[in-house]
């Protein structure tokens, strides 16, 4: 029979483990003609892009100390 020590079974589950999630990343994973050329869903309408309105004022991030005196 074959002698294995914990090391050698833990790389070839390791491995194993590697091979498989490469397999279902290369199954399950966009193809590289979909990376070039991205297709556009049919549930968003393109529509002309709206005019940009003027960005808002930040708002405060804390009190505001208008004064200080000096005593």
């Amino acid at each position: 029979m074959i002698g294995m020590s914990s090391q050698s079974t833990a790389g070839f589950l390791g491995a194993l483990v590697a091979a498989v999630a490469l397999a279902a990343a290369f199954i399950y994973g966009p193809s590289p003609s979909q990376l070039r050329n991205p297709t556009r869903s049919a549930a968003q309408p393109q529509a002309a892009p709206a005019a940009e309105a003027a960005p808002a004022a930040p708002a405060p991030r804390g009190p505001v100390i208008r004064e200080v005196p000096n005593n």
